[in-house]
């Protein structure tokens, strides 16, 4: 199957890239970047601007995907500090990708959403069908694009389908969201023996582990149509406060100084997520089911945190 990967060169593509290849697919990539040492080989690596509808289109046309992983977006924090450009990328972006799908046949596209689009004061586990008042431009141009992907398929018949992610944690370095409280904690704990969390420790939000979230996305992905009920679902793994979480750090990385100082704008913002999801709907319709709770994902993630700083210092060092 021959796949396009929007936004590749981001936290979920360093992944995801490698295990589309590993299934036998035939992938390319659309990302404002240019092409990064740690891409595969084999893979078509094509640079655009996602919010550019003309360089889309062309992307699309010339990939002639069977199915597109849409992965580009401005974060939650980052979004904040340019909301004009993030509507832009995350719902123009959106809207030409959905459209060149209809244009050039595309058989499917796969959209990642997340927990910002759910707004303040909901009571936990917050399933798939609440109101979505998002507090964020990266929540509300979420939502508008499920709500778009949804008309796509309703309209055109294109299938559209996708996930929320809560928070994801993966081997690498943050990327720009308001959970990457969690990932410098074993980063800058391990690289610097220090962090100060930009949260209060009793914080709470959905966390989930790269390696589950890249089976939920391939999982949902080859699904049998006829078995969903819906386009998009929520998907749940574990809900640690930030204790919980600088907890599990020491236990495996000793002597380190973990400390808090909330920040009052990505605390408001992380307080108006849900605590916990429902993702009952995910685990009847395509059997989803996570692998990895705090404990595993610790044990896992702390010997390939240290194999990156180690050859992130040898690099460094290369080049003094």
């Amino acid at each position: 199957m021959k796949i396009l990967v929007t936004g590749a060169g981001g936290q979920i593509g360093t992944d995801l890239l490698p295990m589309l290849l590993s299934r036998g697919h035939d992938v390319a990539v659309y990302d404002l970047a240019p092409r990064p040492d740690w891409c595969p080989a084999g893979v078509e690596w094509m640079r655009g601007d996602i919010s550019v509808s003309a360089e889309v289109f062309d992307a699309v046309k010339s990939a002639a995907p069977d199915r597109i992983f849409h992965l580009a977006a401005i974060l939650s924090a980052a979004g904040e500090a340019v909301p004009h450009r993030t509507w832009h990328v995350n719902l123009d972006g959106t809207r030409y990708v959905l459209e060149a799908a209809r244009l050039f046949e595309v058989q499917q596209v796969f959209y990642t959403s997340t927990i910002a689009v759910f707004g303040p004061g909901l009571e936990p586990p917050v399933g798939d069908d609440v109101p979505l008042h998002p507090t964020t431009m990266y929540g509300v141009t979420k939502v508008a694009g499920e709500l778009l992907g949804e008309y796509y398929e309703s309209v055109f018949g294109l299938d559209f389908r996708g996930v929320r992610f809560p928070g994801l944690i993966n081997a690498g370095i943050p990327g720009g969201g308001t959970s990457d409280y969690a990932l410098y904690m074993f980063v800058d704990g391990m690289r610097d023996g220090a962090y100060e969390a930009f949260c209060t420790p009793e914080s709470r939000i959905p966390f989930m582990y790269m390696p589950d979230a890249l089976r939920a996305m391939i999982e949902l992905s080859e699904a049998p149509k006829e078995a969903l009920t819906r386009s998009i679902y929520n998907i749940a793994a574990m809900s640690p406060t930030a204790q919980e979480i600088a907890d599990a750090v020491r236990e495996r990385v000793p002597g380190v100084n973990l400390t808090f100082k909330s920040d009052p704008k990505r605390q408001a913002i992380l307080d108006s997520w849900p605590a916990v999801l429902d993702d009952s709907n995910a685990r009847r319709d395509w059997g989803w089911k996570h692998e990895f709770d705090l404990a595993a994902m610790s044990d896992d993630i702390v010997p390939k945190i240290r194999e990156l700083i180690e050859s992130q210092g040898q690099a460094e060092g290369a080049h003094v």
